[in-house]
Formats: C-alpha cells, structure tokens, sequence
C-alpha cells in the first residue's frame, strides 16, 4: 500500500510540474503570437519597444550567448576532467574546488553581476559591452556546467579506464574517444542547465552588457539582451505589454532551439564515438 502511495504521490508531481510548464509556455504563446512576425524579427525598435521589430536586441543575445559558450564549453569540461580524471578523489585542492564550485552555483545573479561591472567592465577595461556580459554569463554558467560534466564522467563504469588501460591507450585517447563520448549526455545536460540560466539571465547583464538598443558592431560595444528587453517592455514603457509577450516567446523559442541542438549534437557524439558533424 505505502509503495502503491509513492508511486501516485510522483505521477502526481510530475504531472503537476507538466501542466504548471504547460500552462506558462500557452499563456506565453497565446498573448506572444499576435505579435511575433517576420518584420518583428528582422527591423528595428521604434518609439522605446513599442513598434519596430527586435533585430539588434536578438543580435546582441546571439552575441552575448556565443562568448559564453567560447569560454564555458572548454574551460567546464578541462576543469571536469582534472576534477574527475587526473587528481585523486581526496586531493586537498579537488575538495576546495569542489566547495568553490557549489558556493558559486548559489550566488545571486545580481552579486555577480556586480562582480562583472567592477572584474570585466572596469578593472579590464572592457566597459559596458557584450565582452563583459558574455564572460559574465560564463561565470554563471560554469559551476552548474562543471558539476553535472563531473557527476557524468565518475558515473562512468571504471573497467573502461582499466580496459583502456590494459590496451595501452593513452590517457588522451581515452578521454577523447571514450570518456567524453560515453559522458555526453551529462554534458548536454549540464550545458543545457547553464545555458538556460545564461539565457534567461537580466540582473547581471544590465551591470555589464549595457541598456541600448542599437545595433552591435563588435563584441565592445554595448547591447541589450532579449531579457533585458523584456524587463524593460514591462517594468518601464506604457503599452509595451504586446512586445514583451512577442519578445518573451522569441526568447522560448531560442531556449528550445539551443536545448534541441544540445541534444543533437550530444547524440552524435555519443553514437559515432567522437565528434564527426
């Protein structure tokens, strides 16, 4: 009876969970459609948001999201393989990063915002731009991204490193073409994770990428993100709403069509054992 219990309480919960994402991605779509079309797309605000289109906004978050990944995708998973692969599961250093790494998940978006205005924007000297918000999102995004890459990579079945070993594979060969394919799925998911958060993120970006809403002729200049874009339609321009709803549901899109993309591309590797696009 009690086993027959928990098994209705988590259909429940899950089903719950279903409806509740269900209900925000209808609601989004509903009041988002009327809006969204090829010329919102493709031309330029008018009038604070309220006419034109979100080209330079949508610019600026592809922007912005490429850097992040540049330097999150290497640097998470080096730092996953050291953690997992080449210190000792007790190594003094591995711990604290290990600590480091799960104090820095649970940091507000906007201390570390803050951080990337005084760290990238005023001590570098990049200033107000899509430099400073990409490697700021970079630093979001890699606790998240290193953690689940390391829980995917120890998860692995050890008699692979000993069979690998056994054939006199190199440490390399065995990274690349087993580890690393065999772990693809938690490092889809992990970047998934991170990117969602990154994607979704306004706090910090307001501190380091900047408010404008013109066109980016480098990855110096200053631009404003399709959330920072949404947040401004609703909080701060009368009669915004319909661009907002139409933003919000660009932005949707975007997260699905990345989290698709990860999943491929992780799929691939997995199967063909490297990466072979």
């Amino acid at each position: 009876m009690s086993e027959r219990l928990f098994e209705m309480i988590i259909w429940f919960v899950a089903a719950l969970s279903f409806v509740l994402i269900g209900t925000l991605i209808f609601d989004i779509g509903r009041l988002g459609t009327s809006g969204l079309s090829f010329d919102f797309l493709t031309q330029l605000p008018v009038n604070s948001g309220r006419a034109g289109g979100i080209l330079p906004i949508l610019t600026s978050t592809l922007i912005v999201l490429c850097i992040t990944l540049t330097f999150t995708v290497p640097l998470g998973i080096a730092c996953s393989l050291w953690l997992s692969e080449f210190v000792e599961r007790k190594n003094a250093a591995a711990q604290l990063a290990k600590i480091g790494l799960d104090a820095l998940a649970g940091v507000p978006s906007i201390v570390m915002g803050l951080f990337g205005h005084v760290f990238f924007s005023q001590f570098l000297g990049f200033g107000f731009s899509l430099l400073s918000g990409g490697l700021t999102l970079s630093c979001m995004a890699l606790p998240i991204f290193i953690k689940t890459t390391v829980e995917g990579l120890t998860a692995l079945d050890s008699d692979w490193r000993r069979q690998a070993a056994a054939l006199g594979l190199s440490k390399t060969t065995l990274v690349w073409n087993v580890l690393l394919p065999a772990s693809s799925p938690a490092i889809a998911a992990g970047l998934i994770l991170a990117l969602g958060r990154a994607t979704a993120e306004s706090a910090a970006l307001i501190f380091t990428s900047g408010y404008v809403d013109r066109m980016p002729e480098s990855v110096f200049d200053s631009g404003r993100v399709l959330s920072v874009h949404i947040y401004d339609l609703a909080m701060n321009v009368t009669g915004g709403d319909k661009a907002a709803y139409a933003t919000a549901l660009t932005l949707t899109a975007l997260i699905l069509l990345i989290n698709v993309f990860v999943i491929w591309v992780s799929e691939k590797w997995l199967k063909g054992g490297a990466l072979n696009l």
